[in-house]
């Protein structure tokens, strides 16, 4: 995800290079932008990530599972080893939880391993919106969820996660247009 991509571009490429340059925007995932490649163009970056996520969304449970499964927990020991995706360990490395103190790392893991056992899942939190602390209220509080809400609380907030990672790669025509008429460099 270092070269950012005009959605004009990604709208008329081939579907090979659609697919690769879209492809770490999920988290192992890169079969959700193959799943859209067909519904090109996208009027916007908006409307080309609600795309994405009706794919996931669509997928009955066992396969969201699985897809969910594939991330990373939160100060895990993937953040430990440095074993995620690039996209996960900048996520994480803005709450540095991957430099934990031996009592922090321990109750970060005691709660990875509760939520796993209650939902069959990692915990999945979009990261970039929080502060350690408010982090840990979100995981304590999910904790008491059902389920069902878990379910889609997960969607959402990995909805949220490839959101920005989206905004990262890719640029529309609002994001030109606003740029000149505020005096700013128009990203390429």
């Amino acid at each position: 995800m270092t070269t950012r991509s005009s959605l004009e571009n990604l709208n008329t490429c081939t579907p090979e290079v659609f697919c690769s340059a879209l492809a770490d925007i999920w988290e192992y995932a890169p079969w959700v932008a193959n799943g859209i490649v067909g519904q090109r163009p996208f009027a916007t970056v908006e409307a080309l990530h609600k795309a994405m996520v009706a794919v996931v969304a669509g997928l009955d449970e066992p396969a969201r599972l699985a897809f969910y499964a594939g991330h990373p927990e939160l100060a895990g020991e993937d953040a430990r080893r440095g074993t995620m995706t690039d996209a996960s360990i900048a996520e994480q490395g803005t709450l540095s939880l991957a430099q934990l103190d031996t009592q922090e790392a321990e109750r970060w893991s005691d709660l990875n391993r509760a939520y796993r056992a209650r939902f069959g899942f990692p915990f999945i939190l979009c990261i970039r919106r929080h502060t350690r602390q408010s982090a840990l209220q979100a995981f304590n509080q999910r904790l008491a969820h059902d389920r069902d809400t878990e379910l889609s609380i997960t969607l959402d907030e990995i909805a949220a996660i490839t959101r920005l990672r989206l905004d990262r790669l890719v640029s529309d025509a609002s994001d030109v247009s606003h740029a000149a008429s505020h005096g700013e460099p128009i990203p390429s």
